[in-house]
């Protein structure tokens, strides 16, 4: 039964439960779109956040915050690890235009994936901010 857990994510018999970050549900597979667009150079901001709220909703987003981190060979969290890790890089790649895609198709980790686009595509919205903030002040202080 769902109830009857030995500890976080794990059944009686030691497998994976429904709300273990490890548990794929069986109609998961790599291919989805789950976000209403694809990553652009201009959307970022709006496809992270709603990929984020995907990601949260799976159960699965400290696998791309690196919270989750990859387990050493022979541990027994190893193979579900990489089950997950390479089900979340199908579902970010997916979600990109091809050009972005094939940017990061050599990063090993769904995080590795996450840091880099953030580190490309995040910094951009930082000096939009700031334009759009001094904007809002000079406006406000007429």
């Amino acid at each position: 039964m769902a109830g009857d857990k030995t500890k976080d994510g794990e059944g009686p018999s030691g497998g994976i439960t429904y709300d273990s970050p490890y548990y794929l549900h069986p109609y998961d597979y790599p291919k989805q779109l789950h976000v209403n667009e694809i990553l652009t150079d201009s959307n970022f901001g709006d496809w992270s956040q709603e990929m984020t709220n995907f990601l949260f909703a799976k159960n699965k987003f400290e696998f791309v915050d690196g919270t989750i981190e990859k387990p050493e060979k022979g541990s027994k969290d190893y193979m579900p690890w990489m089950r997950v890790d390479a089900m979340i890089k199908g579902w970010l790649t997916t979600a990109m235009e091809k050009n972005i895609r094939n940017s990061v198709k050599y990063a090993g980790t769904a995080s590795e994936i996450w840091s880099d686009l953030n580190e490309r595509f995040g910094k951009e919205s930082a000096p939009r901010a700031y334009e759009l903030k001094q904007k809002d002040h000079f406006y406000s202080t007429r």
